[in-house]
């Protein structure tokens, strides 16, 4: 039976069904009822059987497993010039580490009954929830700026997906697919009132709300202590958008301590794009580089008003970490060294390699710290 969805700030609970509010009447985003934690002691990953990707953790995920191409397990490789461990996340079926939230919220969306998701994205998380709303024969519309990446388009349309276009800001984009989502504000029962049921045009898949994306997202911490040996790394550089990466670390480290399979949190460090830095400006950090500019070739996190900022603030305060804005000079040189190096990204995914590089030469991370950075997308979706 599906979980039902709590409100962590009011403590309201809702009913799972395709009719589920997609956020808490007060404003707060949604959680599940349901935290599983797995009993005894964890295999060495030589002995674990990784088949099923990373549904081999199940027993941490409130939701069954229906929709899946064995995603997850993505390599972790030492990157010496860098100082550091990649985590390749880009080679996931369609290119960029939102595959592990896709899994989770259209196996939710099998347990629901739901006919037809909405999202709305900059291109990857579009592409990934439109792959696996095609996998699991559910129809998706997918709500997308005007000037998306073309080869975000096509995989989109690929996937027989509806792409809708929205001319204006990112927030426009999401603005749109929420009217569309929320239809004429009825509930269930008919009764118009202030939360926001899910009666429209389909069920919000989306990565920035749902709370089925984020068990999805968490198990990146799982794998990265496995490949560790079950070990935490002493910090994690990894790019703030929604922050749907940056919280499943969070939450996953999280349960792993919960589930006293490790010992201690990474400390968490955030890359954010200047002039689109609304973390590092909460910090009180500079949101734009010395000559005020913003940073455009990072669309993928293009967010000026994260969904769960306040998350993303409280988990920077619980693990003693930080976040930075990246200009565009640093971003490009970065994403240059990537790719001489052999790692084929997108721009996007050069944010976090260059806020590493600053991190060291603030004295943030010592030399001799143990870092992990997550490239997140292919550099197969600039065409």
């Amino acid at each position: 039976m599906a979980s039902d969805l709590t409100c962590p700030d009011c403590g309201t609970v809702y009913e799972a069904g395709p009719d589920e509010p997609w956020r808490c009447g007060c404003g707060h985003a949604l959680e599940f009822t349901e935290h599983p934690l797995p009993e005894g002691e964890p295999l060495p990953l030589s002995r674990l059987d990784t088949t099923d990707g990373l549904w081999t953790f199940f027993e941490f995920l409130p939701i069954e497993q229906h929709v899946t191409f064995f995603e997850g397990f993505t390599p972790m490789v030492d990157a010496p010039e860098w100082n550091a461990d990649f985590k390749l996340e880009y080679v996931f079926p369609t290119g960029s580490f939102k595959d592990r939230g896709a899994t989770t919220t259209l196996s939710r969306a099998v347990e629901l009954g739901v006919e037809k998701v909405i999202e709305d994205s900059s291109g990857n998380a579009g592409a990934a929830i439109a792959t696996y709303a095609a996998r699991a024969g559910i129809d998706a519309d997918i709500y997308v700026p005007a000037d998306v990446k073309q080869s975000k388009l096509m995989m989109i349309q690929r996937a027989d997906a509806r792409p809708v276009r929205i001319e204006g800001s990112r927030q426009d984009v999401t603005d749109a697919c929420i009217d569309a989502v929320e239809g004429d504000g009825e509930d269930g029962d008919g009764d118009t009132d202030d939360v926001p049921w899910q009666t429209g045009e389909g069920w919000y898949a989306s990565h920035a709300w749902n709370p089925a994306f984020y068990a999805g997202t968490m198990t990146f911490a799982f794998e990265v202590a496995a490949q560790r040996g079950w070990t935490v790394p002493d910090a994690l550089v990894l790019p703030i958008g929604h922050g749907t990466l940056f919280l499943g670390a969070y939450r996953g480290f999280s349960l792993l301590n919960e589930a006293g399979i490790v010992d201690g949190m990474p400390r968490l460090l955030g890359a954010q794009a200047t002039g689109y830095a609304p973390i590092v400006d909460a910090l009180g950090g500079d949101t734009t580089d010395a000559e005020g500019n913003g940073t455009t070739i990072a669309d993928g996190i293009k967010i000026a008003a994260p969904a769960r900022e306040d998350e993303i603030l409280d988990a920077i305060a619980a693990t003693n970490g930080d976040a930075i804005a990246v200009g565009p000079d640093p971003m490009e040189t970065a994403l240059d060294r990537l790719h001489r190096g052999g790692f084929y990204v997108e721009p996007t995914c050069a944010a976090a390699p260059a806020a590493l590089r600053q991190y060291r030469e603030r004295g943030t991370i010592g030399e001799d710290e143990d870092v992990v950075v997550p490239l997140t997308g292919t550099g197969l979706k600039t065409l």
